[in-house]
């Protein structure tokens, strides 16, 4: 459906609403022999699980391991010891004994008890815990997105096919039925020619406050261990009020919500598309607007990806905001035979080209059914058992990086004065929206200065920038602290 197709069937508002509004390095450790990961281990044998970070969404990981499917959390790992009673007391409670704890997770690794290591640390570790796991002779289930950068989250994906470990990406959209039936739908072509998958961050996240702004240094918890933390990112002083979670606004430890709610929408995305590669090109512009806080990364942004015979575009915004199509954090595809929305994690609905609703694609799903699907793929040592292999979730991640990049690249100007940043109608468009957006935040676009980044091409095989984009590429990997390093070799 090509945009003047799109501008039509966005007409007939009056049935969409209708529709709408019933649907609401080197390692301190040796790697394990690989004739160990090819043993398929028995139906009834117990798996020994250690969880590394339980302070948010670590919870999540706690439930879908404590005395399910065969499998016990026998460690509880988090370098601050004041986040860890939550996690500690539901292990007991099902165990009848307390989980070992561990403030550094190196002691994990080196436990040859353990068999799965599952992560749900800050961004900054996603990649070298689960290299290290790996190397370690373990299996992973990480947290997404997989990596900080696109380069270490190819180098888990190497690591797990080298060492024959089965690493799944914390992506469980893709283990519920009801998303699974709607891809299914699309890949059959039912859609007709899919050409454009738009996705939908809209998440408010207020200020974090401008405690470095204004009062400088904060002081570290006694309870942490901020050299573990900080691990492979700079060890630079704290400069904001709350070290947990607003690190997601942070460059060196987050990737904005582009990579932290967004990588999900993001895999959706390239999954509806069935692109098993990087795209051809990325360029994105936005900005922090609305408050001036102490976060770096933006809150407003648009990102284009050009895949040649399709494209996708990423939408984020973190101010006050309606959906789109009935989309707020989720997608929307667009195929010549109709359109699927997908407002949830769970499933969505199929619109006839009257944005008419002729169809649910639903099922019972939850966090449950991809920790399943990783426990099952364990026991069969098939990585194509896997419904989010590493694969999959290096992809989507890198997606989030590459539209990052362009971002940080770009030019400072007012948002009043953006104008032919690109020749796509379709991001035109989103422009356009994000613009009336920022309008009914009362931003003022002759003042709110945001950031238009280059377009960059791309070279899919080698997952690099082309031209003269020396920079960019450089923004691929990171410098590593000595000790943390991920070596650029498996």
């Amino acid at each position: 459906m090509g945009p003047f197709n799109r501008r039509e069937f966005l007409q007939h508002s009056a049935a969409i609403s209708a529709a709408l509004a019933t649907a609401s390095q080197q390692s301190f450790l040796q790697a394990a022999p690989a004739t160990s990961a090819e043993k398929p281990v028995g139906a009834n044998e117990t798996l020994r699980v250690a969880v590394i970070g339980v302070k948010g969404r670590g919870m999540s990981h706690v439930g879908g391991f404590n005395n399910v499917n065969g499998c016990e959390i026998v460690t509880i790992c988090d370098c601050d010891e004041a986040v860890i009673g939550n996690a500690m007391k539901a292990v007991e409670g099902k165990r009848k004994k307390a989980p070992k704890f561990e403030k550094d997770l190196r002691k994990v690794m080196e436990d040859k008890d353990i068999d799965i290591v599952s992560i749900a640390t800050p961004n900054h570790w996603h990649s070298l815990a689960a290299i290290w796991a790996m190397q370690a002779g373990k299996d992973v289930y990480v947290e997404k997105p997989v990596s900080h950068n696109v380069r270490e989250g190819r180098i888990v994906v190497d690591t797990a096919r080298k060492l024959k470990k089965i690493c799944q990406s914390g992506t469980q959209s893709r283990s519920m039925p009801g998303m699974r039936e709607a891809m299914a739908f699309m890949h059959a072509g039912d859609l007709g020619k899919v050409n454009l998958a738009y996705a939908t961050c809209y998440k408010p996240r207020g200020s974090i406050g401008d405690a470095g702004r204004t009062k400088g240094e904060q002081p570290i918890p006694a309870t942490i261990d901020y050299d573990l933390w900080c691990g492979p990112a700079p060890k630079t002083p704290l400069m904001r009020s709350r070290l947990h979670y607003d690190w997601h606004w942070i460059w060196n430890y987050g990737n904005g919500d582009l990579g932290n709610q967004g990588i999900h929408e993001m895999d959706k995305a390239r999954w509806g598309l069935g692109k098993m590669e990087l795209p051809k090109s990325v360029m994105s512009l936005g900005g922090r607007f609305g408050y001036v806080d102490d976060g770096e990364t933006a809150n407003t942004q648009i990102c284009l990806f050009d895949y040649g015979d399709a494209e996708l575009i990423f939408e984020v915004r973190g101010l006050k905001t309606g959906d789109y199509m009935g989309s707020k954090v989720g997608n929307i595809f667009f195929g010549s035979k109709g359109v699927i929305v997908c407002p949830s994690y769970a499933g969505g609905f199929l619109l006839d080209m009257d944005g008419k609703k002729v169809r649910d694609f639903k099922g019972d799903g939850g966090d449950g059914n991809h920790f399943g699907n990783f426990v099952k793929a364990v026991r069969s040592r098939k990585m194509e058992d896997l419904n989010g292999d590493i694969l999959q979730g290096h992809l989507s991640s890198a997606l989030c990086h590459l539209g990052n990049i362009s971002y940080q690249l770009g030019a400072e100007k007012a948002m009043s004065e953006v104008k032919d940043f690109t020749q796509n109608k379709d991001a035109i468009e989103a422009f356009a929206r994000m613009s009336q957006h920022l309008k009914d935040n009362n931003v003022d676009l002759s003042k709110a200065v945001g950031r238009v980044g280059p377009l960059l091409p791309i070279d899919p095989k080698t997952e690099r920038f082309t031209g003269s984009n020396d920079k960019a590429n450089a923004m691929l990997f990171r410098e590593y602290r000595k000790g943390f390093e991920v070596i650029d070799k498996v």
